[in-house]
């Protein structure tokens, strides 16, 4: 079984595009300012949220090992 993963966002880097929020509904929506927000800490559909962090122009979400903090996505 591998290590659970977390969610997190920096919502200070976030410029509001949206394209997460598209991507990723059941993890991230936008909050009243614009700016991304996590629905849960823990992600809920992996491979959309994986692709609206790896989409992200501001690297503002990103996905770690809930063990070691580790990032893994994006993964440069």
């Amino acid at each position: 079984m591998s290590a659970p993963l977390e969610s997190r966002v920096d919502r200070t880097r976030c410029v509001g595009t949206g394209s997460c929020a598209v991507t990723a509904p059941a993890d991230l929506t936008l909050g009243p300012d614009g700016r991304v927000q996590l629905l849960t800490p823990t992600p809920v559909q992996l491979d959309r949220l994986t692709e609206a962090a790896e989409f992200c122009p501001v690297e503002a979400i990103t996905v770690h090992r809930a063990d070691t903090g580790e990032q893994v996505v994006p993964a440069w």
